[in-house]
């Protein structure tokens, strides 16, 4: 796999994946948009770590900056 996220992108989804944990644990969201939302963390959260985002791939977007080896 090669990575497609920025270090930005990978930031902004682990803040919103602990943002939806937290309305799951202080009850905010409960029952099927509780379920959703974790779901949803947990993907965020596993993309993040590993810098790879399938749907990226899909619509041929990649946030990571690629250095240029053939610059003098």
């Amino acid at each position: 796999m090669k990575k497609n996220m920025s270090l930005a992108d990978r930031i902004i989804r682990i803040i919103l994946s602990a943002i939806m944990v937290s309305l799951y644990v202080f009850n905010v969201a409960t029952g099927t948009l509780g379920i959703i939302l974790i779901v949803l963390a947990s993907i965020f959260t596993l993309t993040s770590l590993i810098s790879f985002c399938p749907l990226y791939t899909i619509f041929g977007i990649s946030t990571c900056t690629t250095k240029n080896k053939n610059a003098n």
